[in-house]
């Protein structure tokens, strides 16, 4: 019998792959903010939970030639790192950003780090970042609200009966028709989805916008990106949308898009590439990374509101061109391809790769279903990803742009908010500019986390 194994898909092969040219350049952070303090008997718990969970994989690899790689259950994790200096209010985001200081290793399965701290006036921080390789952000929902209904049902850890049992076999005997079957199998897939892709070759999507040469400041050889978590009350939100005939959703595009552009990083008059991530899991879905993008074009005018209608209707004619294979651009096509390229041949196409312009992500009030621990609840909970600290030339050649993550528990929306143009953004106090003019524009009031 032919054994079924949890090959890594198109795009957690890219992410690895992406990982052995750059390490840990960018990683996605579940940031909690708690009033009250935890037991750390409790977190340590917790994290045996997560260690047993849907998160606790790693990568294993044949010699067979297009054969895929693929999961099986890991064996360690990095363990709980709790720190017991309390952090002051004025060091919050310095210490969620701290967080993401860590060594990944998808061989190992060290692929996720929880880290706790007390604050200054008696709450806690919780923070689990976690490698885009082994999961996307539906992914870390799903293993964390698992691992937090076992907490509370007083379960003992174990990979059968939890989110575990999905991640695949631990067993690395696997026979090796069973890895031939599936280079075939590879072989097939890239002959069919070069025919695909010929068919749509006349199809096009979105053009970035290329970052403009100057200004270029004076900055050291390494350089961090500007990071604001900013939080609105939800019906202010929802007003300001409704009165500009827009959505929640399109709201977050429009102050992305005019935050884009107070920066310079948009011409007055350009169309500016937004890319929105969607989730595409589904119920008990092994993959690690199960999502795909959309990307529109949104208009900047120099002192005008981002048109939401018309944002609305981008992000459905995306979504419908995205579902149909005759109007999905040829080289989304091409991922069985991609991933029989081997590593020298993608860092050779990365030189000229380029990262998103604008990505725009809408979680919406998911978090809210992972903002309780132990009868603890938080505050505030986000999710965002974290673009970590790297040479500067790195930032410019790549070209990456505003990131910006919304969420909300019904009451606040938290907009988790980084800027990684080092010419455009060259410090927090330089976004956080940005966002208070483009907000103001808006009627919007925002409070920022220190």
């Amino acid at each position: 019998m032919t054994a079924v194994l949890n090959r890594l898909t198109a795009d957690d092969d890219l992410f690895l792959k992406l990982h052995d040219l750059y390490g840990n350049a960018l990683v996605n952070q579940l940031a909690w903010r708690f009033d009250e303090p935890l037991d750390p008997a409790v977190l340590q718990r917790f994290h045996a939970h997560l260690a047993h969970g849907f998160l606790s994989r790693r990568v294993m690899t044949t010699a067979v030639p297009f054969a895929r790689p693929w999961w099986v259950a890991a064996a360690e994790a990095e363990p709980l790192a709790y720190q017991d200096r309390p952090v002051p209010e004025d060091g919050v985001l310095d210490w969620f950003f701290a967080q993401s200081r860590v060594e990944f290793d998808p061989v190992s399965g060290r692929m996720w780090r929880l880290s706790a701290a007390p604050t200054g006036s008696g709450g806690t921080l919780l923070s689990l970042v976690t490698s885009h390789v082994s999961s996307d952000g539906g992914a870390v929902l799903y293993a964390v609200g698992d691992a937090l209904r076992r907490l509370d049902a007083d379960e003992t850890p174990d990979i059968a009966t939890s989110s575990g049992r999905l991640v695949g076999s631990s067993s690395v005997n696997v026979p090796l028709r069973t890895h031939l079957a599936d280079a075939l199998g590879q072989l097939r897939a890239a002959a069919a989805s070069l025919r695909t892709a010929y068919a749509s070759r006349d199809v096009t999507e979105p053009e970035r916008n290329p970052r403009p040469a100057e200004p270029r400041r004076l900055l050291g050889d390494r350089y961090t990106a500007a990071d604001l978590v900013v939080e609105v009350d939800a019906a202010e939100w929802n007003s300001v949308a409704e009165a500009h005939d827009g959505t929640a959703n399109g709201l977050l595009v429009g102050v992305a898009v005019g935050i884009a552009g107070r920066s310079g990083r948009v011409a007055d008059g350009a169309a500016v590439r937004v890319d929105i991530p969607h989730s595409m899991r589904g119920v008990d879905d092994p993959r690690a990374n199960a999502t795909t993008g959309l990307p529109i074009a949104v208009l900047y005018r120099k002192g005008e509101h981002t048109d939401l209608r018309g944002v609305r209707t981008a992000i459905k004619q995306a979504a419908r061109a995205y579902a149909d294979p005759a109007t999905t651009p040829a080289l989304q096509h091409l991922q069985p391809v991609q991933q029989m390229l081997p590593r020298f041949v993608l860092g050779y196409f990365s030189r000229t790769a380029k990262a998103p312009e604008c990505l725009c992500t809408n979680l919406g009030e998911t978090g809210q279903g992972v903002a309780t621990l132990a009868g603890v609840r938080a505050r505030s909970v986000l999710m965002r990803p974290v673009v970590c600290t790297g040479e500067t030339e790195l930032f410019r050649r790549l070209e990456i742009g505003l990131n910006l993550s919304w969420s909300s528990d019904g009451e606040t929306v938290t907009l988790a908010i980084t800027g990684a143009d080092p010419d455009r953004f060259p410090t927090r106090a330089a976004l956080r500019e940005y966002v208070l003019d483009e907000f103001e524009s808006w009627g919007l009031r925002p409070r920022f986390w220190s």
